[in-house]
């Protein structure tokens, strides 16, 4: 098992590039430049969204750590039947209210989620998470917005699987052989979004299929050439179809997620966790066009560490 700050002391990073109280990160890569590129691949008018299901009959997947959303009625029409609420000058209303973990569901990571050494991204110090985030909470990246040009790296296609197998390694080999298959040419400042189908496991086996003696998704995961190829090609944002983003159990460093510092702290990169990305894999398989519109917009939450979303994919 490699110590995080050896592994990570010599790896890139963008602290300072945006200026010293920079709190968007890589994001700031996307330009209104960017914005009307990505608004030219726009052709059919399709319209993906990436989230989950919340609240669903079936269950709802999660960390065994972080409950699915708990969702209560305040207000419907037994409140009415029952005399516990008057009608409001002849009408009535359904109203209801939720308790979750803001990273309970398709989310993404602020840059203040993770950290090593007492840093966070731009080296703002670890003491500023206390009680809520000061300083690279998710306020700055949802008042900036994210919309860019997605590309879909299908790599459970790639294999002939409905998805790949637990822990299964994804190295930058199988995602640029993915890229070449689908004769996808992957640019600077692009969202990549890379697809491992293991949400079907879920769909397949429920909760405790899915978790099987402990958190087993397949990824990628941190090496000096996958940090350098991220850097190189300036990725602001990285979402996969898995909870933890990533191989949990590095093949290389024998570490829990050691990506998510490399990515988050280092390089600023935004994280995006259990995407639905079936639909959207099977439409881009049929007319061949991996690349899209993608808008991304986390909730505006003051101090918040992360944030549900539900990301739009146009084509």
């Amino acid at each position: 098992m490699e110590d995080l700050s050896k592994l990570l002391q010599n790896a890139p990073n963008n602290w300072n590039r945006w200026g010293e109280s920079d709190e968007v990160g890589a994001v700031n890569v996307l330009s209104n430049q960017q914005v009307k590129n990505a608004a030219s691949l726009v052709r059919s008018g399709k319209v993906f969204t990436l989230g989950l299901p919340m609240n669903s009959e079936s269950g709802d997947l999660s960390l065994p750590a972080r409950k699915p959303i708990q969702k209560f009625m305040v207000s419907d029409k037994s409140y009415y039947t029952s005399n516990r609420r008057v009608p409001e000058g002849g009408w009535e209303f359904a109203d209801d209210m939720a308790i979750m973990y803001l990273q309970g569901s398709t989310q993404i990571d602020a840059l203040g989620h993770v950290w090593y050494n007492d840093k966070l991204y731009n080296g703002y110090d670890a003491s500023t998470t206390v009680g809520g985030l000061r300083k690279n909470s998710i306020y700055a990246v949802a008042e900036h917005g994210i919309v860019g040009r997605g590309v879909l790296v299908d790599v459970a296609r790639f294999h002939g699987v409905e998805y790949l197998a637990p822990d299964a390694l994804v190295t930058l080999e199988d995602v640029e052989k993915t890229l070449a298959s689908q004769n996808t040419e992957l640019k600077e400042h692009d969202i990549l979004l890379l697809r491992t189908g293991f949400y079907r496991k879920f769909l397949d086996e429920g909760q405790e299929g899915y978790y099987d003696d402990g958190l087993h998704e397949p990824g990628m995961t941190y090496s000096d050439e996958v940090v350098q190829w991220f850097r190189h090609w300036d990725i602001p944002v990285f979402g996969t179809d898995t909870i933890t983003n990533e191989q949990p159990i590095s093949d290389n460093t024998g570490t829990f997620a050691p990506l998510h510092p490399a990515l988050i702290t280092g390089l600023g990169v935004s994280l995006l966790e259990m995407l639905w990305l079936e639909p959207l894999a099977e439409d881009c398989a049929k007319d061949g066009q991996y690349d899209f519109m993608t808008v991304i917009a986390p909730l505006k939450i003051h101090g918040a560490a992360g944030s549900p979303i539900n990301p739009v994919a146009v084509k």
